[in-house]
This record gives structure tokens, sequence and C-alpha cells, in this order.
């Protein structure tokens, strides 16, 4: 059996529920309404992970292209360096020579003799190294680890040989 407007009226305006008892037409209405605004966040929530995932997937594509031009001109700047010796280069990186040579075409000679010289540059810098603070066991341990034997001390400060 169906409900109708007309038994919702002679009803007194209240809908049967199974656990509550009866509900006011206002509850409905103010149910309804949460119903909806419900509805309206979990559409503002989707949107918000469409447009989320839409700008991940941009940058993925990005990062994607800049590590394809990347790896394009890796392989004509070691080509460069090994005197396109394709076959060569194949065997110490265990890529097959024909992709190799397919992903350094693109690549112009200018741009690669650019990139060895950034890289011969890099080479050439001076590295900076900090001053290495001792640690306090580091002595006791680099003496015992070392196959001398470390002096021994006795009761009266005195140092005696270990052996």
């Amino acid at each position: 059996m169906r409900a109708t407007s007309t038994d919702f009226e002679q009803s007194g305006g209240t809908v049967g529920t199974n656990s509550a008892g009866p509900v006011s037409a206002s509850e409905l209405r103010r149910r309804v309404r949460a119903a909806e605004a419900l509805k309206a966040k979990t559409r503002e929530m989707a949107a918000a992970n469409v447009l989320t995932a839409r700008e991940a997937a941009v940058k993925a594509a990005k990062a994607k292209e800049e590590a394809d031009v990347t790896a394009r001109e890796a392989a004509a700047v070691v080509l460069r360096l090994f005197g396109n010796d394709a076959e060569l280069v194949s065997e110490l990186l265990g890529v097959p020579a024909e992709e190799l040579e397919r992903e350094a075409k693109p690549v112009t000679a200018a741009r690669a003799r650019e990139i060895i010289e950034e890289l011969r540059a890099h080479a050439e810098r001076p590295r900076s190294t900090r001053p290495r603070k001792p640690r306090p066991d580091a002595a006791g341990a680099a003496s015992a680890t070392s196959g001398v034997p470390a002096p021994a001390v006795t009761t009266d400060d005195s140092r005696a040989d270990a052996a």
C-alpha cells in the first residue's frame, strides 16, 4: 500500500516511523533540508576532488615531460661523451642501442655540448667540506679497532703497556 498526500493530511500531518513514532511536518521539512544540504555538500566535495585530481594529473604530466626531456638529454650527452658508440654505451647501461639512439635523436648537438659544459663546470667546482667534530667515544673506539693496543692505566695513574 502506498501513502498519498491525503493520507498524510488525514493523519494530522504526521507520518509514522518504525522506531520513533509519528514525525511532524516541520520535522520532515527539516530532514529534507538536511538531506538536501548533505547532497549539496557531497557534490561540492566531489567537485573539489575532481579539481584536485586534475591538478595532480597536470603536475604529474609536467613532471613526466620534464623527466622525458632529461632522459633524452642524458642519452644524447652520454653518446656524445663516448664518441657516439651506441653499442658500447648500450652494454654499459644495459639499454638497447636503438632505444638510446632514438632518445638522443631529438636533442641538438648544441644542447648536448651545453650540458657537457655544465657537467664539467660542476665537476671542477671545489667541494665544501665541513670540519667534523670528533665524537667523545670515537677516540677509544679508533684505538681499539686499529690493532694497536691502547695503553693501560694503573691504579697510580701511570701508564703501563697493555702487552
